[in-house]
């Protein structure tokens, strides 16, 4: 970066249909995994420089944002008239390292179920770190940043801007993340549904040769398993007292997860996407929903 030229600390000029930070006001960042990705940013003692970019990510100072293996590249409008170019990297994880995170991961069915939801699973950094790797940036030497414009700061404000939009981006798809680390989204689930294909197939061998009772009596307590026709009768009586039973409500992190999961929709209503619509009424009946069960 060049040296700081007062003469163009003035106001940023005005963009027409920049990315708007979604948040205009409060913390932002909807998911955990977003706000953990600018936490880890803030853990680097870079608050106050990061604070610097939000009002331009409010603004819509972001023209676009790219994201890629290794690489974030933005064009952020300054008081000059030509855009600011920006280039975020972070070192894309080796084939071996996916390799033994994609093996961490289908240990536990949950993962998968969650990704192909289209959610992060909260407790995915424990795969990374326990293969010695890091899903997040693990220190600020593991960015390495650029941007045209003439302020020696790092981050400036226009690189803080970018990672205020790359969290919003975040939230609509946690798949970027891993885009980022050097695994697209089709990669990553195909290699999940591999593996854990292959965990199938040694079930049903084992069912094969009853190896399967086995393992149930060796963990479970011995118990007359009454056959069909002993309980046809009472089928649909409850077992135990409803006062017995408990139930945990909580709120999803991505309530309309089914939707992003679909094909893009080429219809619109009134010049908004359905996709959108359908997906801002899946947020508004989750919440209600929630709502509702707590009697608020």
């Amino acid at each position: 970066m060049w040296g700081w030229n007062r003469r163009n600390s003035s106001g940023p000029r005005p963009v027409k249909d920049g990315i708007k930070a979604k948040k205009q006001r409060g913390t932002i960042g909807e998911t955990w995994w977003s706000k953990r990705f600018l936490e880890v940013l803030h853990s680097f003692n870079i608050g106050a420089r990061l604070d610097r970019g939000r009002s331009y990510a409010r603004r819509g100072q972001v023209i676009n944002i790219d994201i890629e293996e290794g690489l974030v590249s933005a064009k952020v409008q300054g008081s000059r008239s030509t855009p600011y170019k920006i280039k975020i990297k972070l070192k894309a994880l080796s084939k071996k390292e996916w390799e033994q995170v994609e093996k961490a991961l289908v240990e536990r069915a949950i993962f998968l179920a969650s990704l192909l939801a289209g959610e992060m699973p909260k407790d995915i950094e424990e795969a990374f770190i326990g293969v010695n790797l890091s899903l997040f940036p693990s220190r600020i030497s593991d960015l390495n940043t650029e941007c045209s414009c003439p302020d020696w700061s790092n981050p400036c404000k226009h690189i803080a801007a970018v990672y205020y939009i790359l969290a919003e981006q975040f939230d609509e798809d946690p798949f970027l993340l891993f885009t980022w680390r050097g695994r697209t989204k089709e990669e990553l689930i195909e290699k999940l549904r591999s593996l854990r294909g292959v965990g199938t197939d040694l079930d049903i061998k084992n069912n094969s040769q009853k190896e399967v009772p086995n393992i149930l009596t060796s963990t479970l307590p011995e118990v007359p398993i009454p056959s069909l026709n002993d309980s046809l009768e009472n089928f649909w009586q409850a077992r135990a007292s409803f006062s017995e039973l408990s139930f945990q409500l909580e709120k999803v992190s991505v309530p309309d997860a089914m939707i992003r999961q679909l094909e893009p929709l080429s219809l619109s209503v009134a010049d908004k996407k359905v996709s959108d619509i359908l997906s801002e009424i899946y947020r508004v009946l989750s919440n209600k929903a929630i709502d509702k069960a707590f009697n608020k």
